[in-house]
């Protein structure tokens, strides 16, 4: 048996001894094989305080057989002879014990893990008790008279009366280990016989669901481009997947998070205590199961099948250095090399979806121009800015005005007051986004090919184009071998060529 099984039986042994348990006490210190000579002087103990000194005869006849030179065993054993009337055999123990005092007053037991101090006086008291029972008066009273020769000070007294009881020809009583006193094993060991996690608890680094903060490890599992496919169990089990919430639920360890009516979640997990989790709004959070309800297949067909993956590829760096913006002072206008926006509030005036007159409109207008500087020529930065803003002031002259619809599908143009009507209809929460593209920035290009979008790709920095997959991308130009520029949406920046695919063939370095 290992050492560290042997403590932890022990332990238990001990543990239902000072409970009073005997039956148990003694089972766990059984379960232990080869037991060491401490051992089976606790399971004597153990059977003295059940009341069976047969038992108790047997354990210290072990101990004794294990460790031979055990002072305190052949003490206790020299005790239970005198209780089951083998005062000769008692006799013998007692002046065994006191031979292995090795003239020392006193063995103290607790770097062993008994918490009991043997003196030589308290083993020649117990020997004169086993001399009155065999009608020894000379030899007890003599055992006493060298007992009060090793008595430590204050001790006096009951040796005194021992003579006394020895000179009436009465017996005495012998001495043992007070009850419920064992060898235990050393606090340090017990300490250790709980699994300490040194390292801790696993700690999301880097998550696909913004806010993760899931603890714990899952196997791995197959994956395909595009989605997260779900293991085995999760296909089998139909409490995970998405649901819908029968009702408003806030949680109560997140202020900001609500969760609306109707809204759809993906379920995690569902615990027995009543309570889910479930991804929502790319936010882990715990709802009670009882506002769970699986979705349609309605509304199935509005997500995603599954968590998407990243794209394979992350862009490539990028040639260009951002700069630090310059504050501007007087008429100056905020402006860099890829468009700028500004915030107007305009007073609604039309349309049923307009808000009352005395609520501002706020209008984001989105500008984005092109610059010719010659070659060789860096201008100054009073003549740049000069530059750029005859060249806005331009532009929202002659500029193709655009807006995105509300549901997010594809921008529309606004070349009349009736499309001008149609985008006021538009408005989300008082706020809209207008676009203003230099109307002449295509004329004369020629589209080099056209691409597929595989991933949806969101701005990196100025002059990015936007798409989402599956929008078609007209190539324009090859800024590097990982940079392309092209247009899409009514719209024209650069992207990354690992982001698309090409549909059409008609340039080489595709």
């Amino acid at each position: 048996m290992a050492y560290r099984e042997l403590v932890r039986r022990w332990h238990q042994g001990v543990l239902a001894a000072d409970g009073g348990d005997w039956d148990a006490a003694l089972d766990a210190f059984a379960a232990i094989p080869e037991p060491p000579a401490r051992i089976c002087f606790n399971v004597g103990c153990v059977e003295l305080l059940a009341g069976r000194p047969g038992g108790a005869l047997r354990a210290f006849d072990r101990t004794l057989a294990k460790d031979n030179s055990l002072a305190v065993g052949f003490y206790q054993r020299g005790f239970v002879h005198v209780q089951l009337e083998m005062y000769e055999a008692a006799l013998s123990d007692y002046h065994m014990a006191f031979r292995h005092l090795r003239e020392n007053p006193f063995i103290d037991y607790k770097q062993l893990g008994l918490r009991h101090i043997l003196y030589a006086w308290e083993v020649l008291y117990s020997m004169a008790a086993a001399q009155s029972r065999l009608q020894q008066w000379q030899e007890a009273k003599a055992t006493l008279d060298k007992a009060v020769v090793w008595r430590p000070e204050g001790r006096t007294a009951i040796l005194d009366m021992a003579l006394e009881r020895v000179q009436k020809c009465l017996v005495l009583e012998p001495m043992q280990v007070p009850l419920g006193e064992f060898f235990r094993p050393r606090k340090k060991e017990v300490e250790q016989l709980d699994s300490k996690d040194f390292l801790g608890k696993p700690k999301v680094i880097s998550s696909i669901i913004p806010n993760d903060e899931y603890f714990g490890f899952e196997p791995l599992r197959p994956q395909k481009q595009g989605f997260y496919e779900l293991s085995a169990d999760a296909l089998r089990d139909s409490e995970t997947g998405y649901c819908r919430v029968l009702s408003h639920y806030s949680p109560e360890d997140s202020e900001k998070l609500v969760v609306k009516a109707s809204s759809l979640v993906f379920v995690l997990a569902r615990g027995a205590d009543g309570w889910a989790t479930a991804i929502y709004d790319g936010q882990k959070l715990r709802i009670p199961s009882s506002l769970l309800e699986p979705a349609s297949t309605m509304d199935k067909q509005k997500i995603s099948n599954g968590i998407p993956l990243p794209p394979a590829q992350v862009p490539p760096s990028r040639l260009h250095v951002k700069q630090k913006p310059e504050s501007l002072g007087g008429e100056n206008a905020s402006a860099n090399d890829a468009g700028a926006q500004m915030d107007l509030k305009i007073p609604a005036a039309r349309g049923e979806a307009s808000p009352s007159a005395d609520r501002p409109v706020v209008l984001r207008a989105l500008c984005e121009c092109r610059v010719v500087v010659r070659a060789g020529a860096v201008p100054a930065l009073r003549e740049l800015r000069a530059l750029l803003r005859e060249r806005f002031a331009q532009q929202a002259e002659r500029g193709a005005l655009s807006y995105r619809r509300s549901d997010g599908t594809e921008l529309a143009a606004v070349s009349g007051e009736e499309d001008l009507g149609k985008m006021w209809q538009q408005l989300t929460d008082g706020k809209l986004t207008l676009c203003c593209q230099d109307s002449d920035s295509q004329v004369g290009r020629p589209i080099l090919c056209r691409m597929l979008a595989q991933h949806s790709y969101l701005p990196q920095g100025p002059g990015d184009l936007e798409f989402s997959k599956g929008d078609v991308l007209d190539v324009l130009s090859e800024v590097n071998e990982d940079w392309l520029e092209g247009h899409c949406n009514g719209k024209t920046g650069i992207f990354p060529k690992c982001f698309a695919t090409q549909t059409s063939r008609g340039a080489a370095f595709l």
